[in-house]
């Protein structure tokens, strides 16, 4: 590493890892000095007039975790990770100046939230200073999409047989050497506590299909007994819409969100599965799920705010209640549908939902109590301990009629318990 004056500063937010990180390779490669700085900003973690948190205790903790190991892995490459609690705009510029940064490195994004957050740093900080930004969430990397943005298509398997047919996933890239030992600086780096955010303390339930930790060495265990040591799957296609338990599901999608581990990680590793132990429908399948999980990024990058809007992307102009004790009923798995209840109890005592409850309680949401869809969605937000603002939004634009469904469908949520909860084991595990 050259001795250049200044810093090379990361900011992390939903890309909370080493591995598989072009803005920390790159930094690591600029010859600066670098650090890396994560906040946790106050604003997510406020009561929104809704009555809820924007950011409650399951994803407040998971997060914790997920920044801990975070440092950890940091700290094994000699950079340090400066943990604060400011708005961005009102911590980083104090660190900027203070390690006389030359350059920020950050993973790109185009929702409103971060966009402001962005436009607010750079209002309080020397010109002078580069930004330089990386797509890091993609599976298909935008610069190798076969059509513009614009082009993007409105239907799913349209995006995705061009993409199959046209794209290669991109090679993993491999965490950055060790810088030496004196890029360290002495800071106090200590994460803060859900207590420390105003968030009461979580009781661990012992039900939870979801009792995993936050990081990316949590998510690489658990990548390990699901693929290598259960061999769950070569059969996650038959099992993916399952209700009880760990295994009926990958559940990979907590650490996909915050970044933890990337979706081109989890790639590599299924096309290493299926060279060494069985190419078959659930290995496809689990690749399917990423596609999914890409095309909602696309949308959104496409469609842009159109995606929070009350219309959706199809500026469609339903009526909508905004009847908050019906929304609460909802919420509080009262309403009058067994198996909705028991989903949403699930949602609220433990931060995960499979996604068959998903589908249903969303479209019971939307389709029948005819609430203004974007409540549950900022409900989701507040406890989906693996909420993504894409995926999020994406699929409850799908499900509520204003999104990229062509058929406008409607869940029967009394048959779908029948079929997917034959003996009422979920309905009862939840409910009695």
């Amino acid at each position: 590493m050259s001795e250049k004056l200044g810093t090379a500063l990361v900011w992390y937010r939903n890309d909370l890892r080493t591995l598989d990180h072009q803005g920390l390779k790159k930094a690591v490669e600029s010859g600066h000095k670098v650090v890396a700085y994560y906040t946790f900003n106050p604003n997510h973690y406020k009561t929104l007039s809704l009555g809820f948190k924007k950011t409650d205790q399951f994803r407040a903790q998971f997060l914790i975790e997920s920044v801990q190991a975070l440092q950890q892995a940091l700290k094994s490459l000699n950079i340090t990770l400066i943990i604060d609690t400011k708005t961005p705009d009102h911590g980083l510029p104090e660190w900027i100046k203070k390690f006389r940064v030359k350059e920020i490195y950050l993973q790109h994004e185009w929702t409103e939230e971060e966009r402001k957050e962005e436009k607010a740093v750079s209002e309080k900080i020397d010109s002078n200073i580069t930004w330089k930004r990386h797509y890091e969430q993609f599976l298909f990397h935008p610069s190798d999409l076969p059509f513009s943005r614009s082009q993007i298509p409105e239907i799913f398997g349209a995006f995705r047989k061009r993409c199959e047919k046209e794209v290669q996933v991109r090679q993993l890239l491999p965490s950055p050497k060790a810088l030496p030992p004196h890029n360290r600086v002495d800071v106090d780096d200590k994460s803060p506590t859900l207590a420390d955010l105003g968030i009461p303390p979580i009781e661990n339930d012992k039900r939870s299909a979801f009792p995993f930790l936050g990081g990316t060495k949590a998510a690489l265990e658990r990548l390990d007994h699901y693929f290598w040591k259960s061999k769950k799957l070569s059969i996650y296609k038959n099992t993916r819409n399952g209700l009880l338990g760990t295994d009926y599901s990958s559940k990979f999608s907590p650490w996909l969100a915050n970044g933890s581990i990337s979706p081109k990680n989890l790639f590599w590793e299924i096309k290493r599965y299926e060279n060494e132990i069985q190419k078959n429908q659930s290995t496809y399948w689990l690749i399917f799920e990423l596609i999914w999980r890409d095309y909602f990024k696309y949308i959104s990058l496409k469609h842009r705010n159109k995606i929070f809007k009350i219309g959706g992307i199809l500026e469609r102009d339903y009526r909508w209640s905004s009847d908050m004790e019906r929304f609460r009923q909802w919420a509080n798995g009262l309403t009058p549908e067994p198996f909705v209840n028991a989903n949403m109890i699930e949602l609220k005592h433990t931060g995960w939902m499979s996604n068959r409850g998903r589908q249903n309680v969303a479209s019971y949401f939307a389709k029948e109590m005819k609430i203004d869809w974007r409540i549950g969605a900022a409900y989701f937000e507040s406890l989906l301990l693996d909420y993504d603002v894409h995926s999020n939004y994406g699929n409850w634009m799908y499900v509520s009629g204003v999104g990229n469904d062509p058929r406008d469908r409607k869940f029967d949520v009394r048959w779908q318990s029948k079929r997917y909860d034959p003996k009422n084991k979920f309905i009862d595990l939840w409910t009695k």
